[in-house]
């Protein structure tokens, strides 16, 4: 294993509390006797690459990092394994929505017109919901105008600015639709980036999974084994994780799956952002 006995783990910092969660985190797991260490990345290319190069043996990964770390693996001929995820990351849809009174009912009546999506490398908020214009009929960037908000690029959409800037241009009427996760439509409507009534859901894709803990070749099959274990028995009615828990958006951890990313793959495939060994081709992606 990577540092000195320890078994190590990547996470990309795409907040300061990033810090607080896994430091919280290291000292629980060491005081149940995993000699745990992490390690932060500024992107998550850069850690897939740490990942399978060896250099870690296990990258807290975003959705696209799944698929990228799966598809250089499989090149390799190495193996990753979706070790857990939380509860939160399972059966997630993502929407597109349009202003209220809006003359669109259906998506090919976007034929034309501006869609708001969050960053180039946000599953949610632009790769998967794109494919909803792709399955009308509708090519991005041909038949409908894509109006990209790239902030954090690198995070893989963790930074929700990309989707509350095309939220806040569609209430402005800069874009005639916006890409959202659904639970970021809860949320700005909470907030009042999406004044209450303002919007309505005109379409939503299949539901779809999010983030996985990801071993790599380098994790050790019994210390791996334990990692595992022991975030799948961290309880929420325990004071000492609970906050730790409620920072990383989560009241459980649930064994990892791989089932919920083929719409991705697909998504991937069709905006032409990873090839089939894993190498970046989106033109205009620079982390």
């Amino acid at each position: 294993m990577p540092g000195g006995g320890d078994f190590v783990m990547g996470a990309v910092a795409y907040d300061p509390k990033v810090v607080t969660i896994w430091d919280g985190f290291r000292a629980w797991l060491r005081g149940q006797g995993l000699p745990f260490d992490y390690v932060l990345y500024s992107n998550y290319e850069r850690q897939v690459e740490a990942l399978l190069d060896g250099g870690i043996d296990a990258a807290w990964n975003s959705p696209l990092a799944w698929v990228r770390a799966a598809r250089l693996a499989a090149a390799r001929g190495q193996t990753v394994r979706a070790l857990v995820m939380r509860d939160t990351d399972q059966d997630l849809t993502s929407l597109l929505i349009v202003r209220r009174g809006a003359e669109v009912e259906r998506i090919d009546q976007l034929r034309g017109r501006v869609v708001g999506v969050g960053a180039v490398d946000s599953p949610q908020a632009t790769l998967l919901p794109l494919g909803l214009l792709r399955a009308a009929g509708l090519e991005p960037g041909v038949d409908v105008r894509v109006r990209r908000f790239d902030v954090g690029v690198g995070l893989h959409g963790d930074h929700i600015g990309g989707e509350r800037e095309a939220a806040r241009a569609l209430v402005a009427g800069e874009v005639d639709a916006a890409c959202l996760v659904d639970g970021n439509h809860l949320l700005f409507g909470r907030e009042g980036t999406l004044p209450s009534g303002s919007t309505r859901i005109l379409a939503q894709t299949a539901p779809y999974d999010h983030c996985n803990m990801t071993t790599g070749p380098a994790a050790a099959g019994e210390a791996a084994g334990r990692f595992g274990e022991l975030l799948l028995a961290m309880s929420y009615a325990d004071a000492t994780v609970r906050p730790l828990l409620d920072l990383e958006g989560l009241k459980a951890w649930r064994p990892g799956r791989t089932s919920g990313y083929a719409a991705l793959e697909a998504a991937v495939d069709a905006a032409g952002f990873y090839d089939r060994e894993g190498h970046v081709t989106a033109a205009d992606y620079r982390p």
